[in-house]
């Protein structure tokens, strides 16, 4: 186990990559701050998003598209909801199965995602403007921990952790936790060794996809935090 604490560990890649301005937005010029990923709609240093109900609803819509795939399928989704005027609740609502299947194709598993967004729709018909509490997001049919984490934490704000693939293999990689750990173990490791704070949970996240996406592509990581606690 190392010695080096989350805290640390969060200052060097903050120090190494910058503000990450996630969760990226449609009508946000900002460019992307490091190589991989989008190229606009981030807003490094700036913690004030969303600032519409409009952007809001976006984020979670990309919380469910963004399951399984990468982030510029996504893009692609999203872009094909806009111009069909469905990134709001009643556009979505409005629009037919047929459109819905065709604009979310790029984002793969487009039938398994139109029934997510269904239901997303329904529960927020019913749940109107109302801060979803984690228990409540769980019990929408096809949004799990992640995606759940990642609406509280990106679309309102609240210091939710959010853990993915690329936080488990950093941390394994750097010896803090094995690498069978699930979800729930992760969350909490990172809960214990970061301030409860939503802007260092949302750069934290951020980061962690970085720096796995440059030095845990193949094998065993040639990771330089590994050596030295510098």
């Amino acid at each position: 186990m190392t010695t080096r604490s989350l805290e640390t560990l969060y200052g060097q890649l903050l120090a190494a990559y910058g503000p990450q301005g996630w969760w990226p937005l449609l009508d946000h010029r900002g460019a992307n701050p490091t190589r991989s990923g989008a190229l606009t709609g981030y807003h490094p240093g700036r913690y004030d998003y969303p600032r519409t109900a409009e952007q809001r609803f976006e984020i979670c819509v990309g919380a469910i598209l963004t399951q399984n795939t990468a982030w510029p399928n996504v893009e692609k989704a999203l872009l094909a909801l806009q111009r069909a005027g469905a990134l709001s609740l009643p556009g979505l609502e409005a629009l037919g199965e047929a459109e819905l299947l065709t604009c979310i194709r790029p984002s793969g598993y487009y039938r398994a995602k139109a029934r997510k967004l269904r239901e997303w729709s329904r529960f927020c018909r019913l749940t109107g403007e109302a801060t979803p509490s984690r228990e409540a997001l769980l019990g929408v049919w096809g949004i799990g921990p992640e995606t759940a984490d990642s609406i509280r934490l990106y679309a309102y704000g609240l210091p939710e952790m959010v853990v993915d693939t690329y936080t488990r293999r950093v941390l394994a990689g750097l010896g803090h936790l094995p690498r069978a750990a699930g979800y729930d173990e992760v969350k909490a490791l990172c809960i214990r060794g970061l301030p409860p704070d939503a802007m260092v949970y949302q750069e934290f996240h951020a980061l962690m996809v970085e720096h796995a996406k440059r030095f845990y592509r193949r094998g065993t990581p040639a990771d330089p935090l590994r050596f030295g606690d510098a």
